[in-house]
């Protein structure tokens, strides 16, 4: 295990959000799993912890009772390269229901936050030319799910 993980507290769930995610990222497994036993806030026999990597990246669920509740102060950002994936991504991790926020942000089922980001998305609203920058950040200020096609017409591509 690597010495920093990111460590994921659902209210419950834990094992089912995990294994959805393991099916929509290509580069995923699911690893060890720990079960609460005897005398413990949640009930003997439940998934405690389950490891698990997207893409590579290693992180911990843990289903952790009543009192944990995810927010969007911590949010998983994915880099896309193509609507499609914007589109497939955006779709499978609402699924169930989950909603899309603001600015191509949504969150999944289990309340966890993830941002489905285009990189052309952050190429133009760091463009060197201020207008330009302006236009495409304008422009995703009023999306939902980001609109490839939509900010290159923004920014006059």
């Amino acid at each position: 295990m690597p010495k920093i993980t990111t460590f994921l507290t659902y209210e419950k769930g834990a094992e089912e959000a995990v294994n959805h995610y393991a099916s929509i990222f290509k580069n995923s497994k699911v690893g060890k799993k720990t079960y609460y036993g005897e005398g413990m806030p949640v009930p003997k026999g439940t998934v405690m912890t389950i490891e698990f990597e997207l893409e590579g990246t290693p992180y911990v669920a843990m289903n952790g009772g009543d009192h944990f509740k995810l927010t969007d102060a911590v949010s998983l950002s994915i880099s896309v390269d193509t609507q499609e994936e914007v589109n497939r991504l955006t779709d499978k991790l609402i699924e169930g229901g989950g909603e899309e926020g603001p600015c191509g942000w949504l969150t999944d089922r289990w309340g966890l936050s993830w941002q489905v980001t285009p990189k052309i998305l952050i190429d133009l609203i760091n463009d060197p030319d201020p207008v330009k920058s302006k236009k495409a950040m304008d422009a995703m200020m009023k999306m939902k799910r980001i609109d490839i096609a939509a900010l290159k017409r923004a920014v006059g591509l």
